[in-house]
């Protein structure tokens, strides 16, 4: 098939199959020659923040002189976005040509009553065949959904897991309540290995150490107290991020009370180097993202390169390096002078975004331009950004498909919680013209879903092409 065959190919498959299990995902595997054994990876989960995560292994990872293997979703524009080697998106040829042996396996299982890969699994499977075809010293997986059930979790002995913040998101799926959600994002903790993860919500992190206690994984908690502001820009954050041996050795709350039956037990294999006496290390560290809730994914994959020290050997000035360099699309990217797309879409995102945008707001004007998703809570989300932000004009336009919502409910609805400059314009493209016209000398931020970010990268990028 061609790349555009290819393509629909896979767009049409959730219409004909169903969710499938792991045994299903490890039968194709046999079939594929176990690309995935042998590999060095790293395994992300988490709500929020998980693809910004995987962006800063990989650019520390490539900082390092690494050849990296990236598999994220969704995409944005095009598919192959989903599969990165050393910051570049695979071929349209490489992308076929591991869905053809996908597929030539998959039919094979079939033939014997298994069903068809889901879409996820398929995209999965193409990616483990690309990045051992393209001999990736390291890969990075980010799981699609959860993490107990995801295609991703056949991996049986990555490197590390991390786990970044967890929120009500997917509650249809995953459960109605942190503890359930935790639970699933747990699921990818396995015997042994090194369980990284954002201990900000204590009803989570308490779930996720007696996982790890149960599996004996060493479990290194991060909490927004370990890393201090030191100034914030519109060209990113730079912050001190303080390191604890004891953290590095045990597996305790945040609080200090040892919460797992490993507590103070010394990891060898996983040790930091480099503390004072008082058993503390203070690393200063640069970010280009203007958000500052981004200083905590960042500690999380520094925290994970330090752990790891001993495999990948990369000096700690190049780890900073690496995450100074760090680019991740739509994630409150600057794509213009004061124009910052973001695809926050779930209640903690949206949250994430309103403190960030309060802090330009003190001295500039904000524009919004807004859309999201059927599925989302998104008259929550505009209760939010109304009462947190207060933006001095809004721009509502609708992303097309089955779970479209028009720019005149979405606007009808930021009037009704107080917003008084409110336009609506059905296209996305000429939204966003709008919203650079009326913006003036303040800020304009696009945010709602990532659909939108989508969108408007792939019209930007027209835009600079012609």
């Amino acid at each position: 098939m061609t790349y555009d065959e290819t393509v629909d190919y896979i767009e049409s498959i959730p219409k004909f199959t169903t969710k499938t299990s792991l045994d299903h995902t490890r039968r194709i595997l046999d079939r594929l020659g176990h690309p995935e054994e042998g590999m060095k990876i790293i395994h992300v989960a988490g709500t929020n923040g998980k693809g910004s995560v995987c962006a800063y292994l990989n650019s520390m990872l490539m900082e390092g002189g690494y050849r990296v293997g990236l598999f994220t979703s969704p995409h944005l524009i095009r598919i192959n976005e989903r599969y990165q080697i050393n910051g570049e998106t695979v071929s349209d040829a490489v992308f076929t040509d591991a869905f053809d042996r996908v597929m030539a396996a998959a039919k094979l299982t079939m033939a014997e009553g298994d069903a068809h890969p889901t879409y996820f699994e398929t995209l999965f499977l193409m990616g483990l065949l690309i990045f051992r075809e393209e001999q990736a010293d390291y890969t990075i997986l980010e799981v699609g959904m959860g993490g107990r059930l995801d295609a991703t979790n056949v991996i049986r002995r990555p490197l590390a897991s991390i786990i970044t913040s967890i929120s009500l998101d997917h509650t249809e799926y995953l459960g109605d309540t942190i503890p359930k959600i935790a639970a699933e994002k747990a699921g990818i903790i396995k015997e042994g290995v090194p369980v990284i993860f954002d201990g900000h919500d204590r009803e989570a992190a308490g779930v996720i150490r007696r996982r790890a206690e149960e599996l004996g994984a060493p479990c290194f908690e991060l909490t927004p107290g370990m890393y201090h502001v030191v100034q914030t820009s519109k060209k990113g954050v730079t912050f001190d991020l303080e390191l604890r041996a004891q953290q590095a050795a045990s597996c305790r709350g945040a609080d200090g009370n040892e919460e797992c039956s490993n507590a103070g037990r010394t990891t060898p294999d996983f040790a930091l180097a480099g503390f004072m006496p008082d058993g503390r290390k203070t690393v200063r560290l640069e970010i280009p993202q203007i958000a500052e809730y981004q200083m905590m994914n960042a500690s999380l994959a520094f925290y994970t390169m330090e752990l790891l020290e001993k495999d990948h050997g990369i000096p700690e000035e190049m780890l900073a390096a690496g995450l100074s360099k760090m680019q991740w699309p739509c994630r409150m990217e600057t794509v213009l002078p004061d124009v910052v797309i973001d695809g926050a879409h779930n209640a903690d995102g949206i949250a994430e975004f309103v403190r960030t945008v309060e802090h330009f707001h003190k001295d500039q004007e904000i524009t919004l331009l807004f859309s999201c998703v059927r599925d989302k809570r998104y008259q929550d989300m505009i209760r939010e950004l109304v009462e947190g932000i207060r933006p001095d004009r809004v721009i509502t336009t609708r992303i097309s498909g089955y779970r479209e919502v028009s720019e005149d409910e979405l606007a009808e609805l930021f009037r009704d919680d107080g917003a008084e400059a409110v336009f609506s314009e059905p296209s996305p493209e000429r939204a966003f013209d709008l919203g650079l016209a009326l913006k003036g000398d303040g800020m304009l931020f696009c945010v709602g879903s990532l659909y939108l970010a989508g969108e408007l990268k792939a019209y930007l990028n027209d835009a600079r092409r012609n």
